[in-house]
């Protein structure tokens, strides 16, 4: 996201759009970690809408949010785009 100064965005393994955002917890847990996930905002199939989302769990902590920000932010394209996935099968295994 970084080197293209915009978000990410895949075709989800359901063979929807997702663009990709991160999130990190604004206070520290009870052990004094803030933890970073990614939101995965899904798109209408015209693309000009969001029509729902997926996320993971905790994938970064850090002492602050901006630490686990930035955890997050090193992961390379095919972890987030293997998050992504592993998030549509797990919430497809909720319903």
């Amino acid at each position: 996201m970084a080197k293209h100064e915009r978000a990410a965005a895949f075709t989800g393994s359901d063979g929807a759009a997702y663009s990709v955002g991160i999130w990190a917890d604004d206070v520290p847990d009870e052990r004094g970690r803030f933890g970073a996930a990614i939101l995965f905002v899904r798109w209408s199939p015209s693309g000009d809408q969001p029509v729902g989302h997926v996320e993971t769990d905790y994938l970064a902590w850090g002492k602050t949010s901006a630490e686990a920000e930035a955890r997050i932010r090193a992961l390379s394209l095919y972890d987030v785009k293997a998050a992504l996935d592993e998030a549509i099968a797990q919430s497809t295994s909720d319903t």
